[in-house]
């Protein structure tokens, strides 16, 4: 029961940030961010919101600190809007999904390249002993 409880607030505490940050906060620093998951902890007192942000290290930074300074303001809206009794508190975490995906994108394509160089050796390559290794009755044998 309480779990359903937990994936049902943390979809509405998504929603709720991923809606107020679509309006916008009137801070510069605020790069182009996605929500990309909420984990609400078991007693509802504590939301891990996990993020990406679209551009350098730079704008990443400055966004960090965004939406740390934000914290507060994000909480009280999302209180507001939840209508439960107590509002979990907040926690940006940028989201390791992207870049690990990334990573695990190239390593699938250097395998693809050495499965190809492979396949090219294959082609080209002979046999080192006979065509049909396996031993066959001589016709000599079957006259005896």
């Amino acid at each position: 029961m309480a779990s359903e409880r937990q994936a049902r607030l943390a979809d509405r505490i998504r929603v709720l940030i991923a809606e107020r940050l679509e309006k916008g906060l009137r801070d510069p620093r605020l790069g182009f961010v996605t929500i990309t998951d909420v984990r609400v902890t078991g007693d509802l007192q504590h939301a891990s919101v996990f993020y990406t942000v679209l551009g350098s290290d730079e704008e990443r930074a400055s966004t960090a600190a965004a939406l740390k300074a934000a914290t507060g303001m994000l909480r009280s809206e999302v209180g507001r809007r939840l209508g439960v009794r107590l509002t979990p508190s907040l926690e940006f975490i940028p989201d390791a999904l992207p870049d690990s995906a990334g990573h695990i994108a190239d390593l699938l394509r250097e395998a693809r390249e050495r499965d190809e160089a492979v396949a090219g050796l294959a082609a080209s390559a002979s046999y080192a002993g006979e065509a049909d290794p396996y031993v066959k009755p001589r016709e000599d044998d079957e006259d005896a």
